[in-house]
């Protein structure tokens, strides 16, 4: 189960970063958004992508701030 702050990485594409959120569906596949780390050459973040929660590997826990949904 991922939670949110984690450090995940998407099994399919490697896809990593911090799971920043959570949709629940009624009748699908939980998907979570990842925020990757770090900015781009212009100074902004980068876009958020999400992904069905069982391909997601998680890489490390998060430490602080930790949201249990």
């Amino acid at each position: 189960m991922v939670n949110l702050g984690d450090k995940v990485k998407d099994s399919v594409t490697g896809f990593t970063g911090i799971a920043v959120g959570k949709t629940l569906w009624l009748h699908g596949c939980n998907r979570i958004t990842i925020q990757p780390e770090g900015l781009q050459k212009d100074g902004k973040m980068y876009e958020t992508a999400s992904f069905d929660e069982p391909q997601l590997v998680v890489i490390k826990k998060a430490e602080i701030g930790r949201a249990h949904v």
